[in-house]
This record gives structure tokens, C-alpha cells and sequence, in this order.
């Protein structure tokens, strides 16, 4: 045993008899993602642990205190200056501290732990017409502690300032482990009765207020000179008059000098009407030139982007992502608020006139469709994800993304700041909160080589002199952290640099809490994620990614997209169980840690990698969902497919992946095959071949009865498209094919069917790719022989297949074509159609579950807008996975997780019908759900029959 080993064993056993039952987690499968934040840095802790409790805070403050450990506290792990990471204890408070303690409606406050995430307490105050205002892009993920530790603004910060702004009191926890309560006008002990807290808390006040009073001039002329100045400690609060604002004080110093366990915010009335203008210019300097006329109108926000994010956006998920720009090359954001609508349209259109009159305006409306406004704040609020890995398949990373300015100076800023990239060869993707002077930047730099290295350190040490010439600060709200604590001696002078040290050293004399931020900092090239590293060998080929596997799986950089609990579908396992580890970063950070291959030292054989993905659904949410475009499904089944290389597989592998193999056997005597696994003999089957024994195993259909549908099908005259008959509608369901057929010939797209090719996806699923490339190959040679008709697919995880998965794992010209080609049966009746075409009445209202494969890869093609355009009023659509994901959910291990997705979103709406879901798998587990209440749901073809009395009732 090590002494490292010795010493963890050590802590584990002192915080089991401080805290028993308090959740610690060692080893590399549980810390390897909280070795890293959105940050460039990698700093792997010894131990994560998950308080419930400002006692469990307690206890391990005085157990890392004995033990000489540092402690770190972290939130949504979503900092980017690597505030929240650390070399000792992580304390997560995100997974169990998380509750809203009071909301006191009239005096419109809220007292929170340090873990609740900002959206849900928005949600549950705007029940009482009241928000918290700082509002950063990461509101779904981000929680009030990380907001306090880096006081942090946001989209609206013109009008909400900065989380200080907003602070009443904070609960605290001190390096010695006294509970206390810092508050507008000093500190006090947390327990009144406790006679040695009372103590330690009157001294440790006694000596700030010393420090402060040696050094009144100093902090008058130093700090608070613009409204963003977040770098170094606030220490201006503790001013005389200030009225020695404790609170506030420790609001920004990013878990430095003590832990916030708890928070009581002051909120804001909602507004009762607003608008936006959208904004275009030339560039980001042009913008920038009109944001001190933009404030004279007073808006709640005035936010800035360039041109790369929106390309990145409309090429991720779509042309129709990015609505409402008007023309330019940059743009602005300017939200007006008011009392009613009329005084804030009229206000807009004065704003208007009033820039295009200074000429720098290349094109400005006012958006009035809300749809439109969500569209263009998620671009906004997605821009660092977005910026991290361009259509051009570029890299930038953060390091110098949060510097501001007085707005007045921004321009001239921007206009030094770009040249300076220029004289280094770099490029910058600028977006930010520009109302507020606040530019965040994402740069091309290289921080895998020791020369890219060297080129970063030297722009960032003259970025800092730059943006100190300019009146600014390092950081507008992101704080110092790892990359620009060592800086703050180009923006500060000695006496103000040794006063942040007195401050901290009077707070944490040991310097155990978040060591190397703002005091004794760490060198900002220090402990950097990136390095050179070898290739992986990989099935797949990654043709987005210069690096193959190990620049796929690079692609998280940490924004944590997947840790929301709403919006969008990624990541279903994560939402179902709070668990970092089972949330599309976490899974990313393992992968990574692999590639690395110092923590995890077996590559793909790793155990933990294979723990953190067996959760992962393989839905492909995240490839669009997340801004950078991370695709864990792919990842997985490579991983699988390298894991198992030579290895005894799952049974669920043989039993579940070859499916289309066997179903097809099936087929041939599907009534006796039916009646046995109906029986004792079908549960025995299932437990041999690894599947869950709690859901029906779906009926075959007879071969009989798919040539019956097949000869139906075929086009009495010339077909325009292929309808691909896959291997589940082949299996299962062959009446789909019938009705795909009839609907398609009654839109004016006739089909002749093709039967006996699979896309491979159950193969893909399972990672067994070298059987999957055999089958894709000898489904790509049968259609791509010169007929160039379209290829529509009524089952849209085969769709999805061919369009995505087959040219990737094949790379072949002849896979892109046959890929060019494919669409899902939406989208054929989006695209091919006849103008003319009428279909069936349709219900006014349907339920609607969209596969998740259709949802990620077929963008701008979703059944939701076919069915409104079509005519149905209400399209009530589960946001989210069906939870069953092809073979997850018939898994015997998964069952249970497969489930507690379903509860998630689909489950609740399964009271109305009719019910659509074109994926088989969706489909069978609504079946599961709620077939004992009569209802089925019907794939799109079904509902628009034009050969049944009802919709989905086929004669």
C-alpha cells in the first residue's frame, strides 16, 4: 500500500466517523470527470464527496483540516477558469444539497442551498411573479454556490448586475469548521449558543476589520472602478461606508476563503412586457460603436455575436435553428422591458431610428414570434459550446474569454484586442455581454504543445496589459481561477496583491481551500488538459475530427449542456439519475481519461469506462443537443466494439443485436414461435439471452403476412422513390409498410418497396462493428446502382443508420451517396410531396413521441411541424426519450432505468390519444406502459391512411 493509498484510507475512515453515511467516492471511475470543468485544466482529486448537509460540510472541512487536505467546492462544474476543480476533496454539492428552503413572497427573498441549480429556482419564484435576476447561459445547470464563488452577471446583467448585487447573507462554513452567517453588516456565528463559535467568529471579524481599516485608501482607489470588475476579492463591500458588507464581500472569491452551504438572494418582479431587436453590423467593432446609444435607452440586455456561432448552429442542427437575423457579419441582441406592450414596441422602434442614423447598422427588426426569440437566445446562451468546435471542424479554448470594460471603452478595445490576435497568428470567436463591456473569446490556441504553449502564455500576459490600458479588468464574471489568478499583478499593485493575500490568510490561514486561486496562484500553463497524444485505432471514422477517436471524444469541453433537466432530450440517464457519471460530460471526461491513460491504465479492457457508459441509451441526443456536438452514441459502440475484441459478449449482445438475423427466421413459423415465448419456455429464453422478464417480447409477423403487405405496396406505374423495408417494420409490424406505401402514393411519391437489407444498427448498438460493416456493405451495393431516387424509411433509427452511421463506419463515396439519399417518412412528406396534396382529416390534438435518432440526426424534418402544418391544433410532444432506446431497455440491468426515462416525459402524457410514435421502440414501450388501457400507438402512416374509417382504424 502506497502512502497515497494510506493517507486517502486515512481521510475515508476519520469522514465515516465524523459523517456516517456520508457518500465519499474514490478511485478513477468515480473522480476521473471531476478532474475537470469547463476549463483547460485537468487537476484529479483524491476524493468526491456528496454532503446532504451543512454538518456533512462540516465534517470534512475538519477532516481535511487534520488530514493537511485541500477541498474544493463545486456546483455545475461549469466554470471555465478553472475555479472548480482541485487536487484533494471536491464537494458536490449539486447531487443532494439542492433543495429551495423559503421563498418569503413579501419580502421577495429566497434562502437556497449552495447546490440548487438557477432554472429551478426561477421556476419556482416565477409561481410568485418573481425572478432572481443575474442569469447566466448556463442557467440550467449552473447553481447559486458556483454563481456566488465566481459572481457571476449574465444575459440581462445591463439591468441585474452581478449575483452580488443580489446576496443577503451567506452560510458559511470556515478552514476550521465553525459554522457562521455572513450578512449585509458583518458576520456572526451560524449557532448563537455555542459559546467557542461566537469566539472564533468575533476574532476572525475583528481581524477583517482591521485589515480594512489599514488599508482605506488603497481599496477606495483599486476596486469597484466598473461595474465588472470581478477579478481579485470585492474587498470595497467592507468599506466603512459600505457598511462592512460581509456578504458581499465573499460573493467572488471562488471558494478561497470559506464554503457556502446556503443563501438568502433578494429577486426581482418579473417584467411585465418585453421585446427584441436583433441587430446586424459589419463586425463586432461596429456593433460594439453603438452600444453606448443602445443604453440610453435603458434595455435589460444588449448582448454581442460574430458570425461563426450562427454558422456552427445552422450547420449543427439545421438552417431553420437561426431564424430572425437580419443581414450582417455580427450582430446584437437588445432586449426593452417595460409595463405593457405598447411603451415597449414604441420605445423599440425609437431605438431603431435612432442607430440608423449613425450608419453602422446593417439590417435591425424587431422579433415579435416568441418561437423565434427562443431560437435566438439558445444560439446566444449555446455560444461557448458553439465557438468550441466550428463547421470548419476548428478548435478554440478559453483562457482569455471573460476580460471587460467600462461599455463606452469597448470598442476601442475590440479594435486593439483583434489586432493583438492578429500579430500572433490566432483568431478569436467573440461573443458576450457587450451592454455590460463584458467580451467573452474562444481562441484557436494549441495547448497540446509545448510551442503552443509558449504563444498562449504570452498572449494572455498581453491580453492582460492590453485590457489594464483599456480601465478593465481580467474577468467580468467568470473569475480568476487557474487561468488568470497569476495575471492579477498586471491589473493590481503589490500593496493590493498582499491585501487579497492578508484577506484570504485571515479566512484560511492553512491555505486548504481552492489552493492556487487568486492567492499563491498556480502558473496558468500549469496542470493544462491537453498534451500530444498517440492514436487510437478505431472502426469508425470520425471524419469530423482530425484526430480520429481521441479528437471525438475532445470535443467535450465541459459546458455541461447535459446536466439540464428540461429542453431539448439529452441526456435521458443522467436526468433519470442525477449522476454526473451518467451524463454525456461525465461519460466524455472517462473517455478522455482513457485516451490519456494515466489514472486509467487498460485503455479500451477499462472496467470504469465501461461502468460510466452502460447507462448511456446510445438516443444520440447529444449530437445535437450539445453545442459541440458530442456524440456518445458512436463513442459507446466504439468503445464496445474494442472493449469485447476477442471476449465473451453480454448475452443481450447475441440475443438483441442479431435480432434481424433471427426475426427473419422467425418469420417463417411466427404463430408457434409466438405462443412459446408467450409461456414458461419465453421467460426461460429471456433470462438465457439477458433480457428483462418484466415486458412482453413483441409479436413476429409472419412471413405470409409481409408478402401479402410487400405485393400491395408495389406502384401500379412508375415509382419516384425506394421504400426501404427495415428490419423492424419487417419483423413486427409490416402493416406500417402498407400504410408508409399508401400515404406516400397519395402524396404523390409512389414507391416501389425494398425488402432483405439491413442498415446494421442493432449491431452498431452493441459495438459489434465488423459484422456491422459486412451487413452495411452489402446493403450500400444493393442501392447504389445508379438509381438515384430517394430512399425513405418508415423506422427512423434505420433512417438514421443509413444517413449517419453507414457512411461513418464505411467511409466510402459509395455510403455517402446511398446516404444523400435517405429520408424518414416525415421528412419525405415534407420534401417530396405534392403542393396539392390533402390528407385524411386529422384529430385536433395528438401526443406525440419523437425517436430520438429522427430528433438528432434528421434536423428541421420533426414530425411536430408536419403534423401542425397538416392541421392538428395541439401537437402535445414528450420532450424527451421513450426510455426503451432499442435494445437498452429490454435489458434485464437496464429495465428499471429504462423506466424511470419513460416517467421523465412520456409516461405522464399517455392519458390522450391518439398516440404517435414512428420508432418501433417507442412504440413498444408506450405498449408496455399502457396498452392495459387500451391504447397503441400508431406510427404517422397509420394516422394519415388514406385507406382507413379512422385515423389509425385501416380497413
Amino acid at each position: 500500500m502506497t502512502t497515497a493509498t494510506r493517507d486517502l484510507a486515512g481521510l475515508t475512515a476519520r469522514l465515516a466517523e465524523l459523517a456516517p453515511g456520508l457518500r465519499v467516492e474514490t478511485g478513477p471511475g468515480a473522480t476521473g470527470p471531476y478532474a475537470y470543468d469547463a476549463s483547460n485544466y485537468r487537476v484529479p482529486p483524491r476524493a468526491v464527496v456528496f454532503p446532504r448537509g451543512a454538518e456533512d460540510v462540516v465534517a470534512v472541512v475538519r477532516a481535511c483540516r487534520e488530514a493537511g487536505v485541500p477541498v474544493t467546492a463545486r456546483g455545475g462544474g461549469t466554470s471555465m477558469a478553472g475555479n472548480a476543480v482541485g487536487p484533494g476533496v471536491v464537494l458536490d454539492f449539486s447531487r443532494y444539497m439542492n433543495r429551495i428552503l423559503d421563498i418569503d413572497e413579501e419580502a421577495r427573498t429566497a434562502r437556497v442551498e449552495a447546490g440548487v441549480v438557477l432554472d429551478a429556482l426561477r421556476s419556482a419564484t416565477a409561481l410568485h411573479g418573481l425572478d432572481f435576476g443575474p442569469d447566466p447561459s448556463s442557467h440550467s445547470r449552473c447553481t447559486l454556490g458556483g454563481m456566488i464563488g465566481n459572481d457571476a452577471c449574465g444575459n440581462r446583467s445591463v439591468r441585474d448586475g452581478r449575483t452580488s448585487g443580489h446576496v443577503e447573507a451567506l452560510e458559511i462554513v470556515t478552514a476550521d469548521g465553525v459554522r457562521a452567517v455572513a450578512d449585509r453588516s458583518g458576520l456572526r456565528a451560524a449557532e448563537p449558543g455555542d459559546a467557542e463559535a461566537v469566539r472564533r467568529v468575533a476574532r476572525l471579524e475583528a481581524d477583517l476589520r482591521r485589515l480594512v481599516e489599514e488599508r482605506l485608501a488603497l481599496i477606495r482607489t483599486e476596486l469597484g472602478r466598473i461595474p465588472r470588475q470581478v477579478s481579485g476579492f470585492q474587498l470595497h463591500h467592507l468599506l466603512p461606508e459600505n457598511g462592512f458588507d460581509m456578504a458581499r464581500a465573499l460573493v467572488g472569491t471562488e471558494g478561497t476563503c470559506a464554503v457556502v452551504t446556503a443563501a438568502t438572494v433578494r429577486l426581482v418582479a418579473t417584467a411585465q412586457a418585453s421585446t427584441l431587436l436583433t441587430l446586424g453590423y459589419e463586425d463586432v467593432v461596429a456593433a460594439a460603436e453603438d452600444v453606448p446609444e443602445i443604453l440610453r435607452f435603458s434595455p435589460s440586455a444588449v448582448e454581442g455575436m460574430d458570425e461563426a456561432i450562427v454558422a456552427t448552429m445552422r450547420a449543427r442542427r439545421g438552417p431553420d435553428s437561426v431564424t430572425g437575423l437580419p443581414e450582417g457579419r455580427a450582430w446584437l441582441y437588445v432586449e426593452l422591458e417595460g409595463d405593457d406592450a405598447a411603451s415597449v414596441n414604441a420605445r423599440a422602434a425609437e431605438l431603431l431610428d435612432a442607430l440608423k442614423t449613425h450608419g453602422r447598422l446593417t439590417g435591425g427588426r424587431v422579433v415579435q414570434s416568441p418561437a423565434e426569440r427562443r431560437s435566438l437566445w439558445r444560439v446566444r446562451e449555446d455560444g461557448a459550446g458553439l465557438a468550441a468546435r466550428l463547421v470548419d471542424g476548428g478548435e478554440s479554448w478559453p483562457g482569455w474569454e471573460d476580460a471587460a470594460v467600462a461599455p463606452e471603452n469597448l470598442a476601442a478595445y475590440l479594435r486593439d484586442f483583434r489586432k493583438l490576435l492578429a500579430s500572433h497568428e490566432l483568431t478569436g470567436v467573440l461573443y458576450g455581454h457587450f451592454g455590460a463591456g463584458c467580451v467573452h473569446v474562444r481562441i484557436d490556441f494549441d495547448p497540446a504543445t509545448e510551442t503552443g504553449r509558449t504563444v498562449m502564455r504570452r498572449f494572455v500576459t498581453e491580453a492582460a496589459a492590453l485590457v489594464v490600458e483599456h480601465g478593465g479588468t481580467l474577468s467580468g464574471e467568470h473569475g480568476d481561477g487557474r487561468a488568470r489568478s497569476e495575471l492579477l499583478e498586471v491589473m493590481y499593485s503589490h500593496r493590493m496583491i498582499a491585501a487579497f493575500a492578508a484577506f484570504k490568510k485571515v479566512f484560511d490561514p492553512e491555505g486548504l481551500l481552492n489552493p492556487g486561486v487568486i492567492v499563491d496562484p498556480a502558473p496558468l500553463d500549469a496542470d493544462l488538459a491537453l498534451r500530444e497524444l498517440p492514436l487510437l485505432e478505431a472502426k469508425f471514422t470520425f471524419p469530423h475530427d482530425g484526430d480520429g477517436f481521441a479528437g471525438a471524444v475532445r470535443r467535450c469541453v465541459g459546458v455541461g449542456r447535459c446536466r439540464s433537466d428540461a429542453g431539448g432530450v439529452m441526456c435521458p440517464s443522467y436526468r433519470a439519475t442525477g449522476e454526473e457519471n451518467h451524463s454525456t460530460r461525465g461519460r466524455a471526461r472517462m473517455l478522455q481519461e482513457m485516451v490519456r491513460g494515466e489514472a486509467i491504465e487498460d485503455g479500451w479492457r477499462s472496467t470504469e469506462v465501461k461502468d460510466a457508459l452502460d447507462l448511456c441509451l446510445s438516443c444520440k441526443a447529444c449530437s445535437s443537443d450539445c453545442p459541440v456536438g458530442v456524440d456518445m452514441a458512436t463513442y459507446k459502440a466504439e468503445f464496445l466494439h474494442q472493449h469485447y475484441k476477442g471476449r465473451l459478449r453480454p448475452r443481450s449482445h447475441y440475443s438483441l443485436g442479431w435480432l434481424p438475423k433471427t426475426s427473419a427466421l422467425a418469420g417463417y413459423a411466427a404463430r408457434p414461435i409466438n405462443a412459446l415465448l408467450r409461456g414458461p419456455l419465453g421467460t426461460l429464453l429471456a433470462r438465457l439471452g439477458g433480457v428483462t422478464t418484466q415486458r412482453k417480447i413483441p409479436a413476429f409477423a409472419s412471413r405470409r403476412t409481409l408478402r401479402k403487405t410487400l405485393r400491395a405496396a408495389k406502384p401500379t406505374g412508375p415509382a419516384k422513390a425506394i421504400l426501404f423495408i427495415d428490419s423492424f417494420t419487417r419483423a413486427f409490424r409490416p402493416h406500417v409498410a402498407g400504410a408508409a406505401s399508401r400515404v406516400l402514393a397519395d402524396a404523390g411519391i409512389p414507391c416501389t418497396p425494398q425488402d432483405g437489407l439491413c442498415c446494421g444498427l442493432t449491431w452498431v448498438s452493441t459495438g459489434q462493428l465488423n459484422t456491422a460493416r459486412k451487413i452495411m456493405a452489402r446493403t450500400v451495393t444493393a442501392l447504389d446502382n445508379g438509381d438515384d431516387r430517394p430512399i425513405i424509411v418508415a423506422e427512423p433509427s434505420c433512417a438514421a443508420a443509413l444517413k449517419r452511421d453507414v457512411p461513418e463506419l464505411l467511409g466510402t463515396d459509395a455510403a455517402r451517396r446511398v446516404a444523400d439519399r435517405v429520408h424518414t417518412f416525415t421528412g419525405a412528406l415534407t420534401d417530396l410531396a405534392d403542393d396539392d396534396w390533402n390528407p385524411p382529416p386529422l384529430p385536433e390534438t395528438v401526443v406525440l413521441q419523437t425517436h430520438c435518432h429522427e430528433y438528432a440526426t434528421f434536423k428541421g424534418r420533426r414530425p411536430a411541424d408536419l403534423l401542425r402544418r397538416l392541421g392538428v391544433t395541439k401537437v402535445d410532444e414528450a420532450e424527451g426519450c421513450c426510455g426503451l432506446a432499442g435494445n437498452f431497455g429490454f435489458e434485464a440491468q437496464h429495465y428499471d432505468t429504462s423506466i424511470a426515462v419513460a416517467d421523465l416525459a412520456l409516461k405522464p402524457r399517455l392519458d390522450t390519444r391518439p398516440v404517435i410514435a414512428d420508432g418501433f421502440s417507442c412504440a413498444t414501450q408506450i405498449d408496455h406502459l399502457a396498452g392495459d388501457q387500451g391504447i397503441r400507438a400508431l406510427h404517422l402512416a397509420e394516422l394519415l391512411d388514406p385507406a382507413a374509417d379512422q385515423p389509425g382504424e385501416t380497413t
